[in-house]
């Protein structure tokens, strides 16, 4: 057996060197940006608990939040108020806020009523909570979010400081049955990694409006949504890349910080929500876009690359063991990424998940309209 070719000017040596150039950006990706996230370990909190406001946009959202605002209520947290905006509901929102509102003298209601000049998305409900909050540090979520326990706000707030004024946080999905929820799950924490890891090297580019946190100061500054208003989606991730500047921004990954909701439970509601979120995407600065697309154009290149010098017996050792050698790299990286964001059931099937999950993410992209964004709710 001959592990090393003999390296002769031919198309298989061609080929050879276009698997070895986008093995080295899938090496070096995995080695200086999913690396920092593995290797993290989140010391952001602090003993500083400034005052607090959360701010909720809810719409229809009466079950939701019947069953998760207390939870955001009876928070251990020494100062904090919670605002949430009804926006133009007809179900039973409004007498279940008002109730609550006598219960707890921490909630303040702010009703939006129906009109059918207003836009969809969440832009103005949270633009309003933002201007009718009392507190400059912000934390926002959904109703439809369950968050881990009462340290959420603790822990999350801590994160903040003088020269930390956003606070990326984690929204996992809560686990069910089936084969939709699990794909959910997993992309859900493949992102999570990513975006996180992109904060730490110091490119950040998307949070999620479950679980963010930024100060009220920051977005006036920036002009709050007004550069992509017209868009129903971006709130968090377009809203993010322009507001994070010279590092006054941190991530957290303690788990006690984790904001939970239910994932969708059809393959046409999971479609639609792919489709706001890459609308989005779509407005993203083409060094951001760049940087995004390199990780799976350079695993499918190398993929096909990899599969064709397979059949070329010069060449087939020592690309299989280069192949080997990346995919246990990506495999201890990534599964120290994916414990850290309660993946743990992922971790075992990292690197067929990883190439599914490109693959698929890829002809999702392609496929879908995205200028055919559905209204929120």
């Amino acid at each position: 057996m001959q592990f090393l070719p003999s390296f002769q000017w031919d198309t298989p040596l061609i080929v050879f060197l276009v698997f070895s150039g986008f093995w080295l950006v899938q090496l070096v990706f995995t080695l200086l940006l999913h690396g920092r996230l593995s290797f993290y370990r989140d010391k952001s909190a602090t003993e500083e608990l400034p005052p607090v406001t959360v701010v909720i946009a809810a719409r229809n959202e009466a079950d939701n939040i019947y069953h998760n605002l207390p939870l955001i209520l009876t928070q251990d947290y020494p100062d904090f108020e919670v605002i949430v905006v009804n926006h133009q509901s007809v179900d039973e929102s409004g007498f279940l806020l008002n109730a609550y509102a006598r219960e707890f003298p921490n909630l303040k209601v702010v009703d939006i009523e129906r009109s059918k000049h207003l836009r969809s998305g969440k832009k103005l409900p949270l633009s309003l909570g933002i201007k009718a909050a009392k507190y400059d540090k912000l934390l926002l979520t959904d109703a439809d979010c369950k968050p881990a326990g009462d340290q959420w706000l603790r822990k999350m707030a801590g994160a903040f400081s003088s020269k930390h004024e956003i606070v990326l946080g984690y929204g996992p999905y809560l686990r069910k049955k089936g084969m939709l929820n699990a794909w959910i799950r997993f992309e859900t924490a493949w992102v999570a990694m990513n975006y996180f890891s992109f904060a730490l090297a110091r490119l950040p580019y998307m949070g999620v409006g479950r679980n963010l946190a930024y100060t009220r100061s920051r977005f006036r500054e920036t002009g709050g949504f007004k550069n992509h208003y017209a868009l129903p989606s971006g709130d968090d991730d377009l809203f993010v890349q322009e507001a994070a500047r010279n590092r006054n921004y941190r991530i957290v990954t303690d788990p006690d910080t984790f904001m939970f909701s239910k994932a969708k439970d059809s393959w046409s509601g999971y479609v639609q929500q792919k489709s706001r979120h890459l609308a989005a995407s779509m407005h993203y600065r083409v060094f951001k876009k760049a940087l995004l697309g390199i990780y799976p154009l350079s695993l499918i290149v190398m993929l096909i690359t990899f599969v064709i010098l397979l059949w070329n017996m010069e060449y087939r050792w020592l690309t299989l063991a280069m192949f080997v050698f990346l995919t246990v790299l990506k495999w201890w990286i990534q599964g120290r990424s994916f414990l850290k964001l309660n993946g743990r059931a992922f971790v075992p099937w990292l690197p067929f998940l990883d190439i599914i999950y490109i693959v698929g993410s890829t002809i999702i992209y392609y496929s879908i309209d995205k200028k055919a964004v559905k209204k929120w709710k």
